[in-house]
């Protein structure tokens, strides 16, 4: 639990750069929901656990993830939706190697609990592709895609 909305954002690095999964869903009440990058959504703070474990035994053990910028929206006195543009160095290839580096947002919906403190009860996380608007459905998978000529990277990326 933390003293912030910011702090469920903060904490999250913190335990992700530490590999603690128990850390990391301990930011999230019993039947949070959390949906990774690819999709994934796990139902409750054991899921959550469980598969960041995994992840951290497996792809990312010994990753940094840097906060890039973090924006608290209060939606009244006990919620608030945080979103944290990140950056990660160190992820684990399937063949072993060590990957370059991701962008991505998270978004954290949190709410105050009995105690003052806050926690999340769902998450959301998303790879940034630079210079890309969408997806598109081929036979190989999804492809990221532009749409029109753009910057690498646009106004809020």
């Amino acid at each position: 639990m933390t003293s912030s909305p910011r702090g469920v954002a903060e904490g999250f690095a913190t335990a992700w750069n530490a590999a603690d999964a128990v850390a990391l869903a301990d930011l999230f009440v019993d039947d949070a929901d959390f949906v990774n990058v690819v999709g994934m959504w796990w139902i409750n703070r054991r899921q959550i656990e469980f598969n960041h474990a995994y992840g951290f035994r497996h792809m990312f053990p010994d990753t940094e993830m840097v906060l890039e910028r973090v924006k608290v929206r209060e939606l009244g006195s006990d919620v608030a939706v945080v979103h944290a543009k990140w950056s990660m160095t160190g992820q684990i290839t399937p063949s072993g190697k060590r990957s370059g580096r991701r962008r991505g947002v998270i978004s954290f919906t949190t709410v105050r609990q009995e105690d003052g403190g806050w926690l999340a009860v769902s998450a959301q996380n998303t790879d940034i592709v630079p210079g890309k608007q969408t997806h598109v459905a081929t036979d190989e998978g999804l492809v990221p895609e532009t749409y029109e000529p753009r910057p690498a990277s646009s106004p809020g990326n």
